[in-house]
């Protein structure tokens, strides 16, 4: 039979798309990450409340409220770390249900804050637990999926992060933001007390030995017909041992790690965590005529609408094409937000230059502006960088590093991708409003989109396209270093 792109590496049996099983356990994983989403964009409601509130003791300054925005990165960076050791060791679900005890310690200290250092405190905490999330979860889910579904079922992490920011812009016009912080424990509980009748990963199960196991959590997952998926985990686990750093030399090790640890540092470099997290005040500085806490939650609906498009065509198109889709789309509009800030109109042409951060919160007794059109540019442009990401850079990126990152190295390695990722993100966002307040806000948007530029030429050149394959086939794909089409006999029978 004469073999092209689309002919499977390994030959198997025609997966089912999966039962209602398989995506109880996606959804309870994927709660974790609703919490994350929650807890990243915290401070974008808060920070305007803040300022107006009465309470000294909880104004901050420029360089208090970018460590208010920033300090969760840092923790993120930690809990990053942590997951590299548990994965391997304690398992996916086990780590993503670790992760809700610092979740709810953090939401507690910030709801009961009386100082600066305690919403540095909470912010930090919650951000240990979304670092373990972000390293587990799309493991987790990706090793549950079969590949019919794993491409939907592994932008639902994305997706429930975009679900949980929206929540919190949409909780943020109604609820005071101490109230906020309670509101954020309610998806952790949820998680935690679903995950306790979920399976776990029957990978790692083959990896600790567990046959038995991992052939309950197959039946569970996939019904009675899962013999043959069995076979080929195992075949995969033999072939493979676990990561040392001599290993680290073989292109099979090394080449997946520094693509997926290269795809987060890139997606953090388009700017979107400094933009999710300061949007209400980036609103606030380019006087749009509209209220900023509504714009917020519009772009995040806007967001939650990109994603679930996103999920639908992620099987059917594939990756590349929705990375170079997502890459285009934000360099266009990050050009046109630069342009707009740069030469911005002239009734309010002191927005974006060195005004004060401190004056980011508004003042709700001031009168509202008559209404302009072209200050909604930067609402719309806003909203299509959301739209552009959450299509393609946002949910792509964690899919592929659950896909291409090797069996052997797949826990610590995800914690290596978290880390790069979260230290990236800690350092656009503590330094974003020194940057506005220096130059500009159209300083970091001109940034943002050469960055944009350099991920659509990496996709071409780095990024393999994984639609429809298993993570077997994906392995053997840096084991040998050839295309898809490769036709080595591959005995996968005991």
């Amino acid at each position: 039979m004469e073999r092209d792109e689309n002919t499977p590496l390994i030959p198997h049996q025609r997966p089912q798309r999966g039962n209602g099983r398989l995506y109880l356990a996606a959804f309870s994983a994927v709660l974790g990450n609703l919490s994350f989403g929650y807890a990243l964009v915290f401070p974008s409601p808060v920070i305007p409340q803040l300022q107006r509130g009465d309470d000294p003791h909880l104004k901050m300054d420029t360089q208090q409220v970018s460590w208010f925005g920033s300090i969760f990165n840092l923790g993120a960076v930690a809990g990053g770390l942590g997951a590299m050791l548990l994965n391997d060791r304690l398992g996916r679900k086990a780590s993503i249900m670790l992760s809700a005890l610092p979740a709810c310690a953090g939401y507690l200290v910030m709801g009961a804050a009386q100082a600066v250092w305690m919403l540095y405190l909470g912010r930090f905490l919650t951000g240990v637990s979304s670092g373990m999330t972000a390293a587990s979860i799309p493991v987790y889910v990706s090793e549950i999926s079969n590949p019919k579904v794993r491409g939907a079922l592994g932008s639902c992490p994305q997706l429930m992060g975009v679900f949980g920011s929206l929540a919190l812009y949409a909780l943020g016009l109604v609820l005071p933001w101490r109230w906020l912080a309670v509101a954020g424990e309610v998806p952790v509980l949820v998680m935690l007390v679903l995950l306790c009748f979920m399976p776990d990963s029957p990978r790692f199960l083959i990896t600790q030995g567990r046959r038995e196991g991992a052939c309950r959590a197959l039946e569970w997952l996939r019904g009675p017909e899962y013999s043959g998926e069995l076979v080929r985990i195992e075949h995969s686990v033999k072939t493979q041992s676990g990561m040392g750093w001599a290993e680290l030399r073989q292109s099979f090790y090394y080449k997946p790690i520094l693509i997926a640890a290269s795809m987060r540092f890139l997606q953090q470099m388009t700017g979107i965590t400094p933009i999710l997290v300061y949007l209400e005040p980036i609103f606030h500085q380019t006087q749009i005529t509209l209220e900023p806490r509504y714009d917020a939650a519009l772009v995040g609906a806007v967001r939650l609408l990109s994603v679930i498009t996103a999920a639908g065509l992620m099987d059917k198109v594939g990756r590349k094409p929705l990375l170079y889709t997502s890459g285009f789309l934000m360099f266009l509009s990050m050009l046109t937000m630069t342009m707009y800030t740069r030469t911005p109109p002239t009734h309010h042409s002191n927005s974006t230059g060195s005004s004060s951060l401190l004056q980011w919160g508004g003042n709700p007794m001031q009168a509202s502006p008559t209404f302009n059109p072209i200050t909604l540019i930067p609402l719309i442009t806003t909203m299509v960088i959301i739209f552009g990401y959450a299509m393609g850079w946002g949910p792509i990126t964690w899919l592929l590093m659950s896909e291409v990152l090797p069996l052997g190295a797949r826990g610590i390695a995800s914690g290596l991708c978290v880390v790069v990722s979260w230290l990236t993100s800690f350092v656009l966002t503590k330094v974003f409003m020194h940057v506005v307040e220096a130059l500009g806000l159209f300083a970091p948007f001109l940034f943002f989109s050469v960055v944009c530029v350099v991920n659509i030429i990496f996709t071409g050149v780095c990024v393999p396209e994984t639609k429809g394959r298993s993570l077997e086939e994906i392995e053997n794909y840096f084991r040998t270093g050839r295309s898809f089409t490769i036709t080595d006999s591959v005995s996968i029978t005991s």
